[in-house]
C-alpha cells in the first residue's frame, strides 16, 4: 500500500525532487512569513471510494511506516492451484488482513486517545474545545473502534488454529452488517474536518495535539510509535472501508464454491458493494469542489502546469481553472517530511478574465527569456546520454550512482520543459494586469481556450476573495489537483513504456461532420522530451463538408506515445490586422482535436493500422504504421544507375554534365521561389505520396517535372531534397572523410579548427564540393528569413547534418557507430549538426578560393 496523504492520496515524491533541485522561485514573493504561514489545509467535499477489485492487499506484509504492503505470493502458492493450495491462499489473505486490522485499530485507538482529557477541560474552567466540537469531530469513532476490536479478537484464534474445516464467513457478514456505523460517520466527515481545523486555527494547544498524534506499532514491529495528524487519521476509516471490500474479493477468490463460508463471503461482499455504490452516489463529484463562504459550490473544473512568463523570466506554475475563478501557484518550500503546500500567485475571477488574441509566436513578445536551439539540443543530448548512462549502471547494481544520475537527468528534463514552450496564451483580468503563459501545442492551448470560455456563458457573479478565504482555497488546492505528475523521464517507473524511436507513417484520409463548407486542413502533432511537437500539416481542402486528402506523412518519433490530430479552417479575419507586417493576418480556427494512444502492439507492425479519431462531431480518418530508425534511415544502393536516388553523385554529374545534380538545382530554386517564407520549411514533413511521385519524376526524367515542381506542395519538394541526400549511397560529404571531420570539429583551438575544416572541404571531390556549397549558400539564404520561416541556421543544421554526414551502412564508421535506436541525441548525431552549423556559421566559401587557397595545411586524410 502506498504511503497516504491526508487525504488518501499517493503521496509523490518527485514534486520534492523538482523543486529542490531546480529552482523556480526568484520572484521576489518568498518572504519568510508567506513561507512560514500555515495553510488551511483541508478538503471541503468526500473522497470517492473505488468498489471495483483493483488492488488487493492479499498477501499483506508491513510496510516501513506499519501499513500492509502486498508482495509476491510464495513460489507454489499462486492462484489456480488445487483446493489445498487455495485455502492456503485464504489463510495467507487472512494473515494479511489481521495484521492491517492491527494497525487500523491501533489508529483509531490513537485518535480517541486525546479525546477524553478534551471532554475533561471541557467542563473545566479553561476548556480546549466545546464539548459540541468534541463529539463533532469523534463522532462515532469510539463506535467504530468497538466493531473492529470485536472482529479482531474473533478472528485471532481462527487463524491461529488453521485448518481447512475453519469458517469466518460469519464474522466478515456481521462486520458487513454493521457498515450503518460508517454511514453515520461519513455524512458526519466533512463537519469533522472543518471542525478540526477551525479549532486548529483557533486554538495553538489543540493545534499541537492535532498535529503530534502518537500510533502504536504493530507488536512485532521495531518501530514503537509513529506520529500522525489528526486529519490524517479521521480519513483512515473512508479508506477502510474499500479495504475490506478488497479482501472479500480475494477471499471468494480462494474459498471452495462448496465450503460453508462461501455463501456467507458472497452475502457479506454484496452488502459492502450496495454500501459503497450508495455512499459514491451521494459524493460524486469525486474530489473536486470547495464550499464558498455563501455555500455554493466551487468546482475544480481544470489544472496543470504551465510556464508563466513573470519579470521576463519563465516560471512553472499549477493553475487551477475553478467554476468563477483561475487561479495560479506555485509550490512553497518546505522543511524534508513538512506537507507540501502552495503558494498563491495571483487569480482572476471568470466574471472579469477575458482571452486576448496575440500573434503565435514569442518573437512578439518583448522580454522574454529565452534559449537558443543549440542549447536545447545539447540539452536532449544531455538527456538521452544519462539514460543510457542509468541502464549501464543498473545493470552493474550501482543503485546510488543510479539515482545521482537520475537527479541530474530531472534537473535536465526540467529545464527542458521550462524553455521550449513558445506558443503564448494570455490572460486579462479586467481590472488589472494581464499574464502571459507559453505553451508547447495549439492543442493545449485551445483546451484552456474552450474550458474557460464554456464557462463563461454562464451567468457569473464577481467574487473577491478574502486573504483568509485565498489561503484556504489555495490550501484546497494541493488535494483537489487531477494533474500529479510533470511529464518527466525520471518520474516514470521502470516497468513505464520509454516510447517510440523511430518513424511514424501516418496518411490523413479523409473528414465527415462539418455542417458547412469550408476551407480545411489538419496538422499532426506527438509527444517529445515530455512537450508536444508539431511534425506535419496536409494541404488545405477548399470549400467543402467531406475533405478527402489522402496525404502520408513520415514523422520521427523520439520516445513519443502519442500522436494528436487537430482540425483546422483556413480564414482570413479582415477585422484583425498583422502588427509587423500591416497585412491582413491569416486566423486558423480550431474546429477540431483528438488524440491516440501509440500502442505498441498496433504500431510496430509491417502493416498498416487504420483508426477514426472523433472530434466535436467531426471524425478523421487515418492509418499508420512505424517503421525503426535505423531502417528508415538506411541507404541503400540503386541497382538501376539510370536514376538519380540511391546513385552516387559523381555518377550523376557526369551523366547530366552538370557540377550540380539537376534534382539539387530544382527544389533549390523551387523553394527559394516561394517556399522561404514558409514557417517550418525543411521541418514540417511534405506529403509522403508526393513526395514519391516526385521521385519517380526525376528518376525517369519525366519531361513534365517542371509542372509538377510548379504545382506541388512546397513542403513535398523540400521533402524530396532531403530524401535524395538520404538516399545517396554514401554521404554527401563521404565515408572516408567522416572520421576526421568528427575530429576536425572537436579541435578546441580556433585557427586548428579553420585550418582543418577548410583543408577537408578541398579534400571532397568536386561533385560533392560544389554541391555542398550550392546547398549551403541556399541554406543560409533561408536562414536569413528566420523571422517568417522560423528556421535558424542551428535548426537547418539539425535538419541536414546527419543526412549529409551519416556514414553508409558499408562504411567502417558505421559498424564503429552503431547506437541505440532510442538515441536519436547521440554524441555522434550532435556531432554532425555541429560540423554542418560550422560551415553555416563560417564567411562565404567559394569554390575557386577553396581551390587557390595554400594556406591550409595539406596532410593526407
Amino acid at each position: 500500500m502506498e504511503h497516504l496523504s491526508t487525504r488518501g492520496l499517493p503521496r509523490l515524491s518527485w514534486i520534492d525532487t523538482l523543486y529542490s533541485n531546480f529552482n523556480y522561485n526568484n520572484d521576489g514573493y518568498d518572504g519568510d512569513a508567506a513561507e512560514d504561514r500555515k495553510s488551511q489545509d483541508g478538503s471541503e467535499t468526500m473522497p470517492f471510494i473505488d468498489e471495483s477489485p483493483t488492488m488487493s492487499p492479499q498477501l499483506c506484509a508491513r510496510g516501513p511506516d506499519g501499513e500492509a504492503v502486498s508482495p509476491t505470493p510464495p513460489e507454489g502458492l499462486l492462484p489456480g492451484g488445487d483446493i489445498e493450495k487455495g485455502l492456503e491462499m485464504k489463510k495467507l489473505v487472512l494473515s494479511g488482513f489481521l495484521a492491517s486490522e492491527e494497525i487500523y485499530i491501533n489508529q483509531l485507538e490513537a485518535l480517541l486517545l486525546p479525546m477524553r482529557p478534551l471532554k475533561a477541560a471541557a467542563t473545566s474552567s479553561k476548556p480546549v474545545l466545546s464539548m459540541e466540537q468534541i463529539e463533532t469531530i469523534f463522532y462515532k469513532i469510539q463506535d467504530i473502534f468497538q466493531i473492529h476490536k470485536e472482529f479482531y479478537d474473533a478472528l485471532l484464534p481462527h487463524i491461529q488454529q488453521w485448518d481447512d474445516k475453519v469458517t469466518v464467513g460469519h464474522l466478515f457478514q456481521k462486520l458487513a452488517s454493521e457498515l450503518g456505523m460508517y454511514k453515520a460517520f461519513l455524512d458526519n466527515y466533512k463537519r469533522a474536518v472543518e471542525t478540526a481545523e477551525k479549532c486548529a486555527q483557533a486554538n495553538g494547544q489543540f493545534q499541537k495535539i492535532s498535529e503530534n498524534l502518537k500510533v502504536k506499532g504493530p507488536k512485532d514491529s521495531k518501530d514503537l510509535t509513529s506520529t500522525v495528524t489528526m486529519e490524517a487519521l479521521l480519513y483512515k476509516p473512508i479508506d477502510r472501508v474499500t479495504r475490506s471490500t478488497l479482501v472479500l474479493h480475494d477471499l471468494l477468490k480462494h474459498t471452495p464454491k462448496d465450503h460453508p463460508d462461501f455463501p456467507l463471503l458472497q452475502d457479506a461482499l454484496r452488502i459492502s458493494q450496495n454500501f459503497l455504490s450508495s455512499i459514491n452516489e451521494e459524493i460524486d463529484p469525486r474530489r473536486t469542489a470547495v464550499t464558498t463562504p455563501k455555500g455554493e459550490a466551487r468546482q475544480l473544473v481544470k489544472d496543470g502546469f504551465l510556464v508563466e512568463v513573470s519579470e521576463g523570466s519563465r516560471k512553472l506554475r499549477h493553475v487551477f481553472l475553478f467554476t468563477d475563478l483561475m487561479l495560479c501557484a506555485k509550490l512553497k518550500k518546505t522543511p524534508v517530511g513538512k506537507h507540501q503546500q502552495y503558494e498563491c500567485k495571483w487569480y482572476i475571477p471568470l466574471a472579469d478574465l477575458t482571452l486576448q488574441t496575440l500573434d503565435d509566436s514569442v518573437e512578439s513578445i518583448p522580454h522574454i527569456q529565452t534559449m537558443q536551439e543549440h542549447e536545447i539540443d545539447e540539452m536532449k543530448n544531455k538527456i538521452c546520454g544519462l539514460k543510457s548512462d542509468i541502464q549501464k549502471e543498473k545493470t552493474k547494481g550501482q543503485s546510488r550512482v543510479v539515482d545521482r544520475l537520475r537527479k541530474k537527468m530531472n534537473e535536465q528534463e526540467s529545464c527542458l520543459l521550462l524553455h521550449s514552450p513558445t506558443i503564448p496564451f494570455r490572460i486579462h483580468n479586467r481590472n488589472g494586469k494581464s499574464y502571459l503563459f507559453l505553451l508547447s501545442s495549439d492543442y493545449e492551448r485551445s483546451e484552456w481556450r474552450e474550458s474557460i470560455e464554456k464557462l463563461q456563458k454562464k451567468d457569473l457573479q464577481a467574487c473577491v476573495l478574502s486573504s483568509v478565504e485565498l489561503q484556504v482555497l489555495t490550501g484546497f488546492c494541493f488535494k483537489l489537483r487531477t494533474v500529479h505528475n510533470i511529464p518527466l523521464t525520471s518520474h516514470k517507473d521502470d516497468e513505464e513504456s520509454p516510447g517510440h524511436y523511430g518513424f511514424l507513417h501516418v496518411i490523413v484520409h479523409s473528414a465527415t461532420g462539418f455542417k458547412e463548407s469550408a476551407n480545411l486542413y489538419c496538422t499532426l502533432e506527438v509527444d517529445s522530451f515530455g512537450y508536444y511537437v508539431g511534425k506535419a500539416k496536409t494541404r488545405v481542402f477548399r470549400d467543402t463538408t467531406e475533405p478527402t486528402w489522402n496525404e502520408e506523412f513520415e514523422i520521427e518519433l523520439e520516445g513519443s506515445q502519442c500522436l494528436r490530430i487537430l482540425c483546422y479552417e483556413k480564414c482570413y479575419d479582415k477585422s484583425k490586422l498583422n502588427k509587423i507586417d500591416d497585412d491582413n493576418e491569416i486566423v486558423d480556427k480550431i474546429v477540431g482535436k483528438g488524440q491516440v494512444q501509440l500502442d505498441p502492439q498496433t504500431v510496430q507492425t509491417k502493416n498498416w493500422h487504420m483508426d477514426v479519431i472523433e472530434m466535436n462531431g467531426i471524425k478523421v480518418e487515418f492509418s499508420m504504421k512505424f517503421s525503426s530508425r535505423d531502417l528508415s534511415l538506411k541507404r541503400t544502393p540503386s541497382k538501376k544507375q539510370s536514376g538519380v536516388f540511391g546513385v552516387k553523385i559523381s555518377v550523376v554529374t557526369k551523366r547530366e554534365r552538370s557540377k550540380v545534380p539537376y534534382i539539387v538545382r530544382q527544389c533549390i530554386e523551387e523553394v527559394e521561389k516561394r517556399g522561404i517564407v514558409e514557417v517550418g520549411i525543411y521541418r514540417i514533413s511534405g506529403v509522403a505520396t508526393d513526395i514519391q511521385a516526385l521521385k519517380a519524376a526525376f528518376d525517369t526524367n519525366t519531361k513534365d517535372i517542371l509542372v509538377m515542381l510548379s504545382d506541388m506542395d512546397i513542403n513535398a519538394i523540400a521533402g524530396t531534397l532531403k530524401l535524395y541526400f538520404r538516399e545517396l549511397p554514401e554521404p554527401l560529404l563521404t565515408d572516408r572523410l567522416y572520421p576526421a571531420f568528427m575530429e576536425g570539429i572537436a579541435l578546441s583551438d580556433p585557427a586548428a579548427k579553420e585550418n582543418c575544416m577548410m583543408h577537408l572541404l578541398r579534400s571532397l571531390p568536386d561533385p560533392n564540393l560544389i554541391t555542398f556549397l550550392s546547398l549551403l549558400d541556399h541554406l543560409k539564404r533561408v536562414a536569413e528569413k528566420e523571422p517568417i520561416n522560423k528556421m535558424s541556421l542551428h535548426n537547418l543544421a539539425t535538419v541536414f547534418g546527419p543526412t549529409l554526414l551519416r556514414p553508409s551502412e558499408a562504411s567502417e564508421n558505421s559498424k564503429a557507430h552503431v547506437t541505440l535506436a532510442s538515441d536519436i541525441w547521440s554524441h555522434d548525431v550532435m556531432a554532425q549538426v555541429q560540423v554542418l552549423l560550422y560551415y553555416l556559421q563560417h564567411p562565404p566559401i567559394t569554390f575557386t578560393e577553396l581551390k587557390r587557397n595554400t594556406l591550409y595545411f595539406s596532410t593526407d586524410v
